[in-house]
């Protein structure tokens, strides 16, 4: 089914505006997860690296899941996703605030909330995707700052809520706040479809059309009642062999008014079983050749170099970029940066400038003179460079200022969605995004865990931050190095030659002709 026109604005800015507060409510806490990090190291007494994963899979969890909330906004749509989703992260976020232990905060916290993170980003970039063309670049970028105003916001909230109300009282809180997510999906009204509906035909008229895919040739109904029958009056044949020892005549039974009766039901009932085995017998071979279509357009996919590139990118960028955004506040206690000095939370530092980062990269990237790809593989690069200067920074302002560039060059989430379309297509941006997000969601899900380990046999953050540099950087190469033209270039001006006796052959041929 194809959808109409995007757009470009109207109802499209209400889409806009209900995808932000979305991901505001949502990502709010996940990403603001390095207050209630801190808390819970001391409340549980767990290393850094074990205490990492409730953040790290409340973030990669959704991620990792990307392909199947593909699948789910595809076959259910953005609103009735959303509407799910609220529920999920208020329900976790709601039962972590009773968790006993650190394992039963994997699961609360970590998957049910991350989980319906996933599917909450997923239906918003779709549906955002289907309603702007020209305009995507700032309207992405609009609605993905939601997140990042959310940081910024929740990072203060949560500190305040926790000097009130203690650990389980701000998780009850912010747990009720995000069902508010279920008035948001109300209003994401599906574009619908440029083609008028056709009238309704009857089950059995529709199969055929529903499932024309098929090359292969099928028995038709009538060709199914054949069967039925045969094997209908060889069954009664071979009844009458045993019972009289003789085959009669059929023909003998029928005249009575009730045979007859018996006759139109049995008729009646054959055509109705063929009917329905025709159907699901088509109904079974449309799921199986959609699983061999998305396993061939997988394949498909991957036979782009700069989509396999992509992949590579995203995984590196997820395992080192992401940890500053958790494990900062931590980085300046170890680094005894004293809290009297904190103007601001270092974890709202990088929510705000995110936000920045994202709007003005979102803008960018609408601009026809910028390639975005190119902007995006720069983002990386300069990324990698605040990394490795982070075991430098030993006081706030210094940590405060690599904040602030980490935050805005994480704002590249914004574009992601817009190079992918670039590179794929719109056509295949549901699939081709959802196995991006499955390597960023293992990278986010990795990154943190990692540095903590680093900490906890180092006693120092310095050997990680490198670690996480050289990560960023070694994917932003990879995807530069696909990028370029000059491959393809390179390429076409070195053809292979041809054998010298086939140039003979199509010599003589030509003079013939």
């Amino acid at each position: 089914m194809e959808l109409k026109k995007s757009p470009d604005g109207g109802w499209g800015w209400v889409i806009v505006a209900v995808s932000f507060f979305t991901q505001f409510l949502c990502y709010g806490s996940p990403l603001a997860v390095g207050v209630l990090y801190i808390e819970w190291l001391d409340a549980f007494g767990e290393g850094k690296g074990k205490t990492a994963w409730i953040g790290s899979l409340a973030s990669g969890v959704g991620l990792l899941a990307s392909p199947v909330c593909s699948v789910c906004v595809s076959s259910f749509g953005a609103r009735a996703v959303t509407i799910f989703s609220g529920f999920l992260v208020a329900g976790g976020l709601m039962l972590s605030s009773f968790a006993p232990n650190i394992y039963f905060l994997f699961f609360s916290y970590g998957i049910v909330v991350g989980l319906g993170c996933g599917l909450l980003y997923t239906a918003t970039v779709t549906i955002t995707c289907q309603y702007f063309d020209s305009r995507r670049g700032l309207a992405l970028g609009l609605i993905s700052t939601g997140s990042s105003v959310g940081l910024f916001i929740y990072a203060a909230l949560q500190r305040l809520l926790i000097e009130f109300y203690g650990l389980d009282g701000c998780l009850l809180i912010v747990g009720a706040l995000a069902l508010n997510i279920l008035a948001c999906g109300s209003l994401m009204r599906p574009l619908q479809s440029s083609d008028f509906p056709l009238p309704e035909k009857t089950a059995l008229e529709n199969v055929p059309d529903r499932y024309s895919i098929y090359k292969e040739k099928e028995k038709d109904p009538e060709e199914n009642i054949n069967m039925l029958e045969k094997s209908y009056s060889g069954e009664e044949t071979c009844k009458n062999i045993l019972a009289n020892g003789d085959c009669k005549s059929e023909s003998l039974l029928h005249k009575t008014p009730a045979t007859v009766a018996h006759t139109k039901e049995t008729e009646t009932y054959k055509k109705k079983v063929a009917e329905r085995t025709y159907f699901c017998k088509q109904l079974a071979k449309r799921e199986w050749q959609l699983y061999k279509n998305y396993c061939g357009e997988t394949v498909a996919l991957f036979k782009n170099k700069v989509f396999s590139a992509l992949f590579i990118a995203i995984f590196l960028f997820d395992i080192g970029g992401f940890p500053p955004s958790l494990l900062m506040e931590d980085v300046a206690r170890s680094s005894n940066v004293k809290e009297e000095e904190f103007i601001m939370p270092l974890i709202s530092i990088i929510g705000i400038m995110t936000a920045v980062g994202k709007l003005i990269l979102g803008i960018l990237a609408d601009f026809k003179w910028i390639n975005t790809l190119y902007l995006y593989v720069a983002t990386l690069i300069i990324m990698s460079l605040a990394l490795c200067a982070i075991p430098f920074a030993k006081s706030y302002v210094t940590l405060a200022l690599l904040s602030g560039i980490l935050g805005f060059l994480t704002g590249n989430w914004s574009i992601f969605p817009y190079v992918t379309t670039k590179t794929v297509g719109i056509e295949k941006l549901a699939h081709a995004y959802g196995i991006l997000m499955f390597f960023a969601g293992l990278g986010n899900s990795l990154g943190p865990p990692i540095v903590g380990w680093f900490y906890d046999w180092t006693q120092t953050y310095d050997i990680a931050f490198y670690f996480s540099g050289l990560c960023v950087l070694l994917g932003g190469f990879i995807l530069l190095l696909a990028a370029l033209p000059s491959w393809d270039t390179c390429k076409k001006q070195l053809p292979k030659p041809a054998p010298t006796t086939f140039l003979y052959k199509v010599a003589s041929n030509s003079s013939n002709v």
